[in-house]
């Protein structure tokens, strides 16, 4: 604050003037951004030197310049400063007497700031100069950023009012504008209401004061009542974007979550087949170094050939067995892994099956969930219609009370008027008819104490018929009542199903990762029976060295002695702990056929339950359609009780108009 105190009276130093004390203590009272100058007599050089502090101020959101009479110059240096303000939110310019210099600055300001967003104008002169008025409209119509205009008691006229209009059609930014007390005029009022259609931002609009007549005040209300439905649906469509936008955000985090998953699983797979490859390549090398061995012992083996002769028919037929039985295991593992294969292709056609089944119940759920919104909405609708209904037919009763007690009234009043032309009757015929006096006066005294007996039938009839009206208005306000407590239970209700909606989406939501983190447990299953086929065909691979190497065996055995024999029976020992691997694997690839199988039977439980939960959901769907047939017939009901009310209060006004005394007074007179 006392930044800006001192800029200020730099500023006024330079151009040569006194910094005001007014303007100083303002300045160094500044609070929360509202600069408060109304009512104070502003030089020019205090303008110039405001506009240039406007330029590079940065703390000033709000400006109030009421009532301070500014020049034409000085108005034009403040608005000049403005222009290149970022920060003022709102300008208060009441009652400055702007003329049209002042008017074409506040079209440039319009022109070039992009901050301002409410603007009031009132008690000027802006619509006094034409051109001036209608660069100012030009402005109006590209300003983006205005919110609130108040232009009252601007001597607008019905030219300044179709600028205006013009203006209108192009603006998108104005909500609210104030143009009460001009001479706007009746083609003024057409000019605008045939905008209004072209502007979907404007929703408050006050004409008064301006000799419009009252249909297009009524259009233009129609209009605003339209343009503020509008702005309230564009204002839900933005908050439920706003929902949906983050909801998006958080499928997308949980997605991306889980796909890191994915890749650390992946490179754990790749760290395992890493160490495996390694375990293999050490193993490589112990036979490569068994082979070694074996090698020597054949050279040192050589030496005996001659002693080999008489074992080599016994070892050949031993290789022949050996043989035979490899040939037996490499049938029974190609066997094992066709019907793997075939196993492995029917649990993906069921898994694709059970996944089609899922989408289909889904989309089944989403349809009943959308036409039970539907039908809620329905109920809305009929319960306003009904509120509607109960207000028409309280005003029909107060206008019928209104009418009963005006007719009582004119009753009483041609009473007084009979008795009075009666009795002046009466006394000129004392002087006419002396003799006739007394047959006269028992005529009238019978007379009136007919008519005393007809008001006091009438004054009966009148407070019964004000009971009934206090009855009658006892059991709308108890069915209104009763009306409004049934609305409240069945917006309670709409609340619980929608609570109840949200709840089996939430199911749906779980049951989808469910079958998501089944799915990834199937590839993840599907992965290891492929590491343990491509185990099985290094497996093979083995074998088929084995094979070349008994070969080779055969074609030395020739030469080999009763140490060869020794030999033969361990490599058939290792022979034998070989096919205890393969064992081995055999059965841990049939406990994963039982987890696979696991994983199936915990697939047809979630089905299970989601067609549980559908079951549930179509129980409730048919107690709502139970309970809206009971609602339609209760607002039936109560349609058929207002319209015999009204039919009985017709009767009795009628009997009333037909036994008045005016009917039996209109033949005398």
């Amino acid at each position: 604050m006392e930044e800006l105190r001192r800029a200020y009276s730099r500023l006024c130093k330079e151009s040569g003037a006194e910094p005001q004390e007014r303007v100083l203590q303002q300045l160094q009272e500044l609070s929360r951004g509202r600069l408060d100058l109304a009512t104070q007599s502003l030089t020019v050089d205090s303008c110039r030197a405001l506009g240039k502090l406007l330029q590079k101020g940065s703390l000033l959101t709000e400006l109030i310049l009421s009532d301070c009479m500014l020049s034409e110059e000085g108005a034009a240096l403040l608005l000049q400063g403005l222009c290149v303000n970022t920060v003022v939110r709102f300008l208060d310019l009441k009652g400055n007497n702007l003329r049209a210099t002042g008017t074409e600055a506040l079209g440039k300001l319009l022109r070039q700031n992009r901050s301002i967003q409410s603007l009031t104008l009132e008690w000027n002169s802006l619509g006094t100069w034409e051109e001036a008025f209608a660069t100012f409209c030009g402005a109006l119509a590209a300003n983006s950023a205005l919110r609130q205009l108040d232009l009252r008691n601007n001597q607008i006229s019905h030219k300044g009012a179709e600028e205006l209009a013009l203006a209108l059609k192009s603006n998108a930014s104005l909500q609210q504008l104030d143009l009460r007390w001009n001479h706007i005029g009746l083609l003024g009022g057409r000019a605008l209401v045939n905008c209004l259609p072209s502007n979907r931002t404007l929703w408050r609009l006050e004409l008064a004061g301006n000799s419009i007549p009252g249909d297009v005040l009524r259009a233009v209300e129609q209009a605003m009542d339209h343009n503020q439905d509008r702005q309230t649906a564009f204002r839900e469509n933005q908050a439920r974007t706003h929902v949906l936008s983050k909801e998006v955000q958080h499928l997308r985090e949980e997605k991306s979550k889980q796909f890191l998953d994915l890749m650390e699983t992946i490179d754990r797979q790749r760290e395992e087949m890493a160490r495996s490859s390694r375990a293999s390549a050490v193993r490589v090398g112990q036979l490569q170094e068994a082979l070694d061995e074996r090698h020597s012992v054949i050279k040192a083996l050589k030496a005996k050939l001659q002693m080999a002769e008489a074992a080599l028919a016994l070892s050949e037929q031993k290789a022949r067995d050996l043989g035979e039985l490899l040939a037996a295991a490499e049938q029974e593992r190609r066997s094992q892994a066709q019907r793997q294969a075939k196993e492995h292709r029917l649990e993906q056609q069921e898994a694709a099956e059970r996944e089609s089944k899922l989408f289909r119940d889904l989309s089944a759920a989403n349809e009943k969930n959308l036409l039970l919104r539907n039908q809620v909405d329905e109920l809305e609708r009929k319960a306003k219609t009904q509120q509607e209904q109960l207000f028409l037919a309280r005003q029909e009763l107060s206008n019928t009370a209104a009418e009963l007690k005006l007719r009582a009234v004119q009753a009483e009043e041609r009473l007084e008027l009979e008795k009075k032309r009666s009795r002046q009757s009466l006394e000129d015929s004392e002087h006419l008819r002396f003799t006739e006096v007394e047959h006269m006066t028992r005529h009238l005294e019978e007379s009136e104490r007919a008519m005393q007996e007809r008001v006091q039938r009438l004054e009966a009839a009148r407070l019964s018929l004000e009971e009934e009206l206090s009855r009658a208005k006892a059991a709308a306000l108890s069915e209104r009542s009763q009306a409004e407590e049934e609305l409240v239970k069945a917006k309670n209700q709409v609340r619980l199903e929608e609570q109840r909606l949200a709840h089996l989406e939430e199911k749906l939501r779980l049951l989808a990762q469910a079958r998501d983190e089944a799915q990834s447990a199937c590839l993840q299953q599907k992965q290891t029976v492929a590491d343990a086929q491509a185990r099985a065909s290094q497996l093979g691979l083995q074998v088929e060295g084995l094979q070349r190497r008994l070969e080779e065996l055969q074609q030395e055995l020739s030469n080999k002695d009763q140490e060869k024999v020794a030999e033969v029976t361990r490599v058939r020992v290792e022979l034998q702990e070989q096919k205890g691997r393969l064992k081995a694997e055999l059965t841990a690839q049939e406990a994963l056929k039982e987890k696979v199988a696991a994983l199936e039977r915990q697939l047809k439980v979630i089905a299970s339950d989601h067609r549980e939960a559908l079951l549930d959901r179509e129980s409730e769907n048919a107690s709502l359609r139970e309970k809206l047939r009971l609602k339609e017939a209760e607002i039936a009901r109560i349609r058929d009780e207002e319209a015999q009310r009204a039919s009985f209060l017709q009767n009795a006004v009628l009997a009333y108009v037909q036994g008045s005394p005016l009917r039996t007074l209109s033949p005398q007179k």
